[in-house]
């Protein structure tokens, strides 16, 4: 036993001095790319935002951006229940068990193990022994790649970047799942109010194709008025099937971000179509390098394309191992562990490659090659964002403007509608009049409800471009 401590003792010695000389890495240390920022947003200089620079509607919860409970509790069951979530979260905790397996080079790899050899004469061979055939051994064993050039530490510096993509990735598609989820409700909502005025257009139509047919029988219109009416209704009536359809197909498409089969899902919220505040702070350019998960990710992308330089620059110098291994042994139990029966053997060798036809230095350009594509990646990234943000902005302010001005052409529309049938039901004009008109104002109340919808829309858009949803 005392000999093994020794050997302990050398071996540890060895590692300590190993590891002072292991010091040198020759691959780059990452530095963050310069990137230049615009001072402000563009389309942030409208009255319904707030230039703050200290708050940005993208720092609060979700839940506090989107009100409506019944909303709150398909989010709430989307994010625990979503497969692209789950999936997600799976690919964070493969990269984990990675990152271990890639750091493990990094340690000296140690074994042991016995062996045991018996056995017991029968008595009729006429050989007498005292006692039964037996022999034993025990031995430990170590092996270890000194990590000079720092291969190992660059591996796991890719391997453990890599799993900061996931991570960011996986943060990535809970702020995609939050704008889907809040997206498809609007439209839900959307086509339950256009389904609802459908309906009483199809009653008030139903009303004027009565009257005109009670006029033509009575020899006050002509047949064309009776055929020009039903033309109104069944232009309305043909409409709720195809409304109908895409309510029920976004119900799937709001089941399927829930991880749920096909069916209903409850949608009677009231102010779902509702405009959005007109106090909303974004924050400073800038942030969004710290709060976007895919500039985040992007980064993490070049940090491990940066560290595979350092991997591609390694395989250049020598790769040392070190191999040493002790044992015990003896013929019985008892003296199994007697010093006498000791054996310590040590292996040291180094491998430098000489000729390889031009891998290695393809190896190193690959990498070179691969971290300035990176670079550009990460550029456009921004880039994109900040475009994001802008465009979004820009909707929020037109589609305000746009909202308005088709609410002022529906209450024209309903005013003219009404006195066309004031005029034909007094003789004073035909009914192609109200034909007109009537249409107009369907046509009119349809477009005010998908202004409302896309109107309501830019608040996720704003939301999601400024980075929010994913804390």
């Amino acid at each position: 036993m005392k000999t093994v401590s020794v050997w302990f003792k050398r071996s540890s010695a060895i590692v300590v001095a190993a590891l002072v000389i292991a010091g040198c890495n020759v691959g780059p240390r990452y530095n963050r790319p310069t990137v230049s920022t615009p001072p402000a947003f563009r389309g942030a200089d409208d009255a319904s935002i707030v230039s703050d620079a200290q708050n940005s509607v993208a720092d609060q919860q979700w839940s506090e951006v989107f009100r409506e409970p019944e909303l709150q509790d398909l989010i709430r069951t989307a994010l625990k229940n979503n497969y692209d979530i789950r999936i997600a979260a799976r690919r964070v905790l493969e990269q984990q068990a990675q990152v271990q397996i890639t750091r493990s080079q990094e340690f000296p790899q140690i074994t042991g193990g016995g062996t045991g050899v018996g056995a017991t004469l029968p008595s009729n061979l006429g050989v007498n022994i005292a006692s039964p055939l037996a022999f034993g051994t025990f031995n430990l064993g170590a092996a270890w790649n000194p990590d000079f050039w720092g291969l190992y530490r660059k591996q796991t510096e890719a391997a453990r970047a890599q799993l900061l993509v996931q991570t960011w990735a996986q943060r990535a598609v809970r702020l995609t799942l939050i704008q889907q989820v809040v997206s498809t409700y609007i439209d839900l909502r959307a086509s339950d109010r256009k389904l609802e005025i459908t309906k009483q257009t199809l009653k008030v139509r139903q009303d004027s194709l009565d009257l005109t047919e009670k006029l033509e029988r009575g020899g006050s219109a002509p047949l064309s008025d009776v055929r020009q009416a039903e033309q109104l209704l069944y232009t309305a009536s043909s409409q709720v099937p195809q409304i109908e359809q895409q309510i029920q197909q976004d119900e799937n498409a709001l089941r399927l971000l829930l991880g749920a089969d096909p069916g209903p899902v409850a949608h009677t919220a009231p102010d779902a179509l509702a405009p959005p505040p007109q106090d909303l702070p974004t924050g400073l350019p800038s942030q969004l390098l710290e709060r976007r998960p895919d500039i985040q990710q992007a980064e993490q992308t070049l940090v491990a394309a940066n560290a595979q330089i350092g991997i591609a620059r390694a395989q250049f110098f020598p790769q040392f191992s070190i191999t040493t291994s002790a044992g015990l042994g003896g013929n019985e139990f008892s003296n199994l562990f007697d010093v006498s029966g000791k054996t310590i053997y040590g292996i040291g060798s180094f491998t430098q490659p000489i000729f390889e036809g031009g891998k290695l230095r393809g190896q190193l350009k690959l990498s070179r090659e691969t971290k300035e594509e990176m670079v550009l990646n990460y550029q456009k990234t921004i880039s994109t964002a900040f475009h994001d943000v802008s465009n979004a902005l820009i909707a929020l302010n037109k589609q305000r403007v746009y909202r308005e001005q088709q609410e002022k052409l529906v209450a024209a529309a309903q005013d003219a509608t009404r006195l066309a049938r004031l005029r034909y039901q007094g003789g004073a004009t035909g009914y192609l009049e109200v034909l007109t008109t009537d249409s107009g104002l369907y046509s009119a109340q349809l477009n005010l409800v998908n202004a409302q919808q896309g109107e309501a829309v830019t608040l996720v858009q704003l939301y999601s471009a400024l980075g929010g949803g994913w804390q």
